[in-house]
């Protein structure tokens, strides 16, 4: 019998041992950490130890997780707060960029089209060119990467942020919740010194509750919600 035919045996016969009691005390196996040679009972107990490091190890690792998704939870219902409870639609851009700098500690920038006429000379209202409205209407998930291949990176400068200090970025399309979804309105950018701190392949459903935020808060200034605009 091979090893293979041995463990298939002793799998469908578990009373071998019972039968065979003396066996579990006289095996000797080799010390995997060198030295001299354990009993099974031994070698078993030093399975079960390995395997209880690694549930240890990966249950730290959800905790630190969850505790990560409370604080990024948190974050956003600051967010929410600020824009839900700012009354002029137009101060709600510099409002979302400046919550995301204090609270998210990003650089950010909010640029959206077909805005309202009493918004038509706001400094958050850009004319994408074919290349980034294309981009925007694509993007069904956020962007996370260290490369921006647009056109957008002077956006995020400001005085206080030089473009150069953003190592990571992360894109959001903005799309009217309550019209034509298909097209995005704008684009949220956001520029972070950290290089890891977007990464390509990273999980972005935060990001894209984000997204459904900023969207919902922006539609205001839509030329489609112009009979419904505050000046």
């Amino acid at each position: 019998m091979n090893d293979y035919q041995i463990a298939e045996y002793l799998l469908a016969h578990p009373e071998f041992f019972e039968h065979q009691a003396e066996l579990l005390a006289s095996v000797r196996l080799a010390n995997p950490h060198g030295g001299r040679a354990v009993s099974l009972h031994e070698r078993q107990m030093d399975i079960l130890r390995a395997k209880n490091k690694q549930l240890e190890l990966r249950l730290a690792q959800l905790m630190h997780q969850g505790q990560k998704n409370d604080g990024l939870m948190f974050k956003l219902g600051i967010l929410a707060k600020r824009i839900l409870t700012e009354q002029k639609p137009a101060a709600a851009p510099q409002l979302i960029e400046q919550v995301l700098c204090e609270t998210f500690g990003v650089t950010a920038a909010v640029r959206i089209w077909d805005v309202a006429t009493p918004y038509a000379q706001e400094d958050f209202v850009g004319m994408p060119n074919h290349e980034i409205s294309v981009f925007a209407n694509q993007l069904m998930t956020p962007y996370c990467g260290n490369e921006i291949k647009l056109d957008v990176r002077q956006w995020l400068t400001t005085d206080a942020a030089p473009v150069l200090a953003s190592e990571s970025f992360a894109l959001v399309a903005l799309r009217n919740p309550q019209g034509d979804e298909a097209n995005a309105f704008g684009l949220l950018v956001m520029g972070s010194p950290d290089a890891q701190r977007f990464q390509e392949g990273m999980a972005t459903d935060f990001l894209s509750y984000m997204g459904v935020l900023v969207s919902a808060a922006l539609s205001r200034l839509l030329a489609s919600s112009e009979s419904q605009c505050l000046p």
